[in-house]
Parts: C-alpha cells; structure tokens; sequence
C-alpha cells in the first residue's frame, strides 16, 4: 500500500509529494474513472485533501488530543497500520483475548473516533487502515499509553498546552494563568503535580538576599556579620546557601541578615514560586509537542497539494 510505504520510509512528506506529482504527470490514464479507481497515487492526495480539510478546524489539536487519551484506540492504530481490519475482525480478535466488545462499539467508541481526526480511512468494503499521518503518529506514540492515563479525557487540554510550555522552562503562576484558563490555573497545577509531571521550585517563594551600595566600612559589624556580608555575591543569594556557604545555622543566619538589613547594607526581593517538569513530565510533553509537530508538517505538506488545485 502507498500510504504505509511513505510512512515506513519516514520521508519528507513534502519531498514525496512531490514524487507523486511527478507520477501523475508522466501518468496516462484511458479514464478519469481508472485514475479514480485504480490508482494508489490518486487516493493518497485525495487522503491529504480530506485530512487537510480536518485540520482547518480550530478545535483540531483539541480533538486529536482527546482522541488518543485512549489505549486502546491507540492499539487498534498501531494495528491498522500494520494490515486493514473490519469492526467485525478487531471484534473477533477483542473476543479472544477476553474484552467483551460488539462490532458497533468497536466503530463507534474506536474506529469513527480515529477516522474523524484523519488517523485512518475506510475502504469501499467497510476496512480500516491508517493514513500516512496515522502510519506515522503510530510510531511516534512509542510509551504514550504509559503516560497519557495521567491526562483527563474529554477535557479542553489545558493540560496538554502546560505541558508543551514548559518544556522551555519553568513558569511562574501569572504565566500559566495566562497560557491556560486563569480560574482552571491552580486546579490544573493540583492535577500535573499529583500525577508527577509537575513540580515546583524548592522554596515556596525564592527570597534573594542583596547587598545594597553602602559602605560598609561606614558600619560597626561583628565578625560573623562581616562574615555573611562578604558571602553574599553580587547577583543575590537565597538564605540557605547563605547558610551552607558561611555553615551558620539558617536560624543564626537569618538573624545576621535581619541585622545587616538594618544597617542598611542588605536588602531582600521575593523571586515567585515557578513550576517545571519532572523528568516524567518531559516524555509525556516531547511526546506531545512531537504530536504538534508532525500536525504541522502534515499541514504544510499537503498545502503543496491545494496550491497546485487552485493554481
């Protein structure tokens, strides 16, 4: 089949669109009807247009995202990437390994979800297999059903968005309000913290401690405060590595800075408390931005297609 043949070679899909082109114009069919019926080429820029058209809608990724937050899903198109399956041969092949599902659940809860985005297509005699873009999202999806339970199904993906932001770096809570619903901001934080794709940054609020432009030799300071005053570099410190570096007790620590401070030769600024991926959060997010990428390349690709109609 051409579809998985692109697929599998894992080819510039741009690159090999323009390797069809080049067959349809040195093809030479007796009847549209052949080049129609017949023809592999035909049907895989037919399968482009259909799944270009999909992705015009907003809502898209959206939908795509809430449409793999699905294991088995996810299995059936693994397998229809492998060989076309009817509802009745996936039903058959459920039976047997013990998961009690009709035919029609099978359409409508696995098959017709996955048509919908443009994952896979059904033949004239009522097959299944997997598009291009779902021969590919196949493999890329290697070890998302160990992560995706995490996520909420049915859901606006605001979890999805966190997650693919932050792979540039800790957010502050007035960024993810931004990024993601504001009333949704901490519920949303709750749910990725608890699942273990989140954390936040040691100290509930960061307080850096500076020192000011005084002079201190304007100043009577004690050994130990002088000790602390000179450990304090020029880009700030929090008060614990204060406390390791100069190995005064934190409490004994704070209370220098606290004199220091009334000096006027130290002052303090709050750094907000931020929020960044644990080493399980940056799978389940590459994954995710890897989703969004080759959305973005399949786009891209198949508008080599409807330029080539309307030119």
């Amino acid at each position: 089949m051409i579809t998985c043949k692109i697929a599998g070679e894992n080819c510039d899909l741009t690159e090999a669109l323009k390797t069809l082109d080049a067959e349809c114009r040195n093809c030479a069919p007796l009847t549209p009807l052949e080049c129609i019926t017949r023809c592999g080429v035909w049907r895989l820029k037919n399968e482009f247009r259909n799944t270009r058209e999909l992705m015009e809608n907003p809502n898209f990724m959206k939908d795509l995202f809430n449409v793999l937050k699905n294991e088995t899903r996810l299995q059936i198109l693994k397998a229809i990437a492998e060989k076309c399956y009817s509802a009745e041969q996936i039903e058959r092949e459920f039976r047997e390994a013990g998961r009690m599902h009709t035919a029609t659940t099978v359409y409508e809860e696995y098959l017709h979800p996955l048509t919908a985005v443009g994952l896979a297509a059904e033949t004239m005699n009522q097959r299944f297999y997997a598009t291009v873009f779902g021969c590919r999202l196949a493999k890329q999806l290697e070890g998302f059903a160990d992560l995706v339970r995490f996520l909420p199904t049915h859901s606006e993906c605001y979890e999805e968005t966190l997650l693919i932001a932050l792979l540039s770096g800790p957010k502050t809570f007035k960024d993810v309000a931004a990024l993601v619903s504001a009333n949704a901001a901490a519920r949303i934080l709750k749910r990725l913290k608890t699942a273990g794709l989140v954390e936040t940054s040691e100290e509930r609020d960061y307080v850096f401690f500076f020192k000011t432009k005084r002079n201190p030799e304007k100043e009577k300071l004690s050994v130990a405060e002088r000790k602390v005053y000179e450990a304090i570099p020029e880009v700030g410190t929090s008060a614990k590595k204060l406390a390791e570096k100069t190995r005064f007790s934190l409490r004994r620590t704070y209370w220098y800075l606290r004199r220091l401070k009334g000096k006027k030769l130290v002052f303090l600024r709050r750094a907000p408390k931020t929020y960044g991926l644990t080493a399980k959060g940056v799978r389940l997010a590459s994954l995710l931005q890897g989703v969004q990428d080759l959305v973005e390349e399949v786009w891209n690709s198949s508008a080599q297609i409807a330029n080539g109609e309307n030119s």
